[in-house]
């Protein structure tokens, strides 16, 4: 009798050469707390109704905010009054929930002030004489060194601003957005102005913000309310406040996202820098700068770097060491998040370094993908929160629409992330992909609801951009130089 066409021995109850098991299921939307510890799944709506998470109880809330200036004075005039006139609110419309404020009052509950002795203006002298100046690298770099002298002097004031807004006019911006120019040592060399500004500002340990006059003028077409949210769940966050928290995320637990950045110039473009963004159950992170490696991505057989399995040793040492002094205690538990899959060198050398200091832990593999999805019977595209697994490999919306509220907050047909990898196999996969969707929700730098990818991925391009610029001095470990 012919065998060919017979299905072979089952394997986990299934025929070998039957289709790919497939299963979905909707986890829901994660919730967040606020204020009192009440929740809400809405970042908008939990800060409107309660307040930001770190007010009641009081834990670093910032209950006034020292806001400095830097700019055309004209420019700082009129950042000065859209950030006035934002702080009493906005009305919303039925797309777009208000803005209840930033005041001691409202919103955020934190009182803005302002003093001219905070203002460092830039003159129109100043910029003509930059403008002669005929290399771009060279007025580039002036243009940088002019906005750390001026950041410098307010930083030396005996009553420093906590918070500086660059309030660069559009023309001036587009001028010194970007440079690239030659260097005999670093070869073809990209530069740009919000990542240098970022860098620099660091070293006076005073967060900043950007502000285009476009913004400033109410121009730029977005919803008033929206852009007003986004602007001002920054400013809280950089101010030291937690604007909200996660509900879900076990006690006890680091996850880390690594990821790598490659130095200014393409003369280095084969040495690497590992970078890590690791969060607490609580959404509070740290930026921490691993080791330089060299990466043949001919040689290797792609552009994807991966550690060797001492490097990955060094790099769970480095966050475990640096994490207990920072939160006074090492996690019980740690996740590591990757955006490529774990070759075996360092899937042991993860393995080796996290046994001895962790008693739980698990790697994943995350990366964004749109070959694979799912097609909805009705007019929406499937639920933010739906995940499904094929096979061995799982893949969740982390866009779609959002039945708590009834919307859908893209233009685009939504794809679900693709998670591989899942080694260490101490917490269940569903718990794994919950947590992910929470993280989605963990961006401070926006009021958005949520994003593609978990905060401990989502960043790590910009991240690694300001890293090019920092150089050799040790850079700070808190996010919110960096967004």
């Amino acid at each position: 009798m012919k065998t060919s066409g017979m299905m072979r021995k089952p394997r986990n109850n299934r025929p070998v050469n039957a289709g790919p098991c497939i299963r979905s299921r909707y986890l829901g939307e994660p919730r967040l707390v606020f204020a009192d510890g009440r929740e809400d799944v809405d970042p908008k709506l939990g800060i409107s109704r309660f307040g930001p998470k770190s007010w009641r109880p009081e834990r670093r809330h910032p209950s006034s905010l020292r806001v400095g200036f830097i700019g055309p004075p004209d420019a700082i005039e009129v950042a000065q009054r859209w950030l006035e006139k934002s702080a009493a609110g906005i009305h919303g419309d039925e797309d777009h929930p208000e803005f209840p404020g930033c005041m001691a009052d409202r919103g955020f509950m934190t009182k803005l002030t302002f003093d001219p002795a905070w203002t460092a203006p830039l003159y129109r002298g100043e910029l003509d004489e930059l403008a002669l100046v005929r290399s771009l690298r060279d007025r580039f770099h002036g243009f940088v060194s002019l906005l750390e002298t001026k950041l410098r002097l307010l930083s030396e004031r005996d009553q420093a601003p906590e918070y500086i807004v660059a309030a660069i006019p559009d023309d001036l911006y587009r001028k010194y957005r970007v440079v690239n120019f030659k260097d005999p040592f670093a070869g073809t060399v990209h530069r740009d102005l919000r990542r240098a500004f970022k860098a620099m500002a660091m070293k006076y340990r005073i967060p900043t913000q950007i502000l285009r006059d476009a913004t400033a003028a109410e121009s730029t077409g977005d919803n008033l309310t929206k852009v007003a949210w986004n602007f001002f769940t920054g400013l809280y966050f950089k101010a030291g406040g937690t604007p909200w928290g996660p509900v879900g995320l076990q006690p006890g637990s680091c996850h880390v996202g690594i990821s790598f950045y490659r130095h200014l110039g393409s003369a280095s473009s084969k040495v690497q820098t590992s970078l890590v963004q690791a969060f607490d159950e609580h959404g509070d992170g740290l930026v921490l700068r691993g080791h330089e490696f060299e990466w043949d991505a001919d040689n290797e057989g792609t552009n994807a770097p991966h550690l060797s399995e001492a490097h990955a040793q060094q790099l769970v040492d480095l966050v475990l060491t640096r994490y207990q002094g920072e939160m006074g205690q090492l996690p019980q538990r740690m996740v590591v998040h990757k955006s490529s899959r774990y070759w075996p060198a360092e899937k042991f050398g993860f393995e080796q370094a996290l046994r001895k200091r962790v008693q739980q832990y698990d790697l994943m593999a995350l990366s964004p993908q749109s070959s694979v999805r799912l097609v909805t019977k009705s007019q929406y595209p499937p639920l933010r929160g739906t995940a499904f697994s094929v096979d061995d490999l799982d893949f969740l919306y982390t866009t779609g629409f959002i039945s708590e509220l009834n919307q859908f907050h893209s233009t685009h047909v939504p794809a679900p992330i693709r998670l591989a990898d899942h080694i260490g196999s101490d917490t269940p996969r569903e718990t794994l992909l919950r947590e992910i969707l929470i993280l989605t929700k963990m961006n401070w730098n926006s009021a958005r609801l949520g994003g593609l990818m978990p905060i401990t991925l989502r960043f790590s391009r910009l991240v690694g951009d300001i890293m090019r610029e920092i150089g050799d001095w040790e850079p700070l470990t808190n996010f919110k130089y960096y967004t």
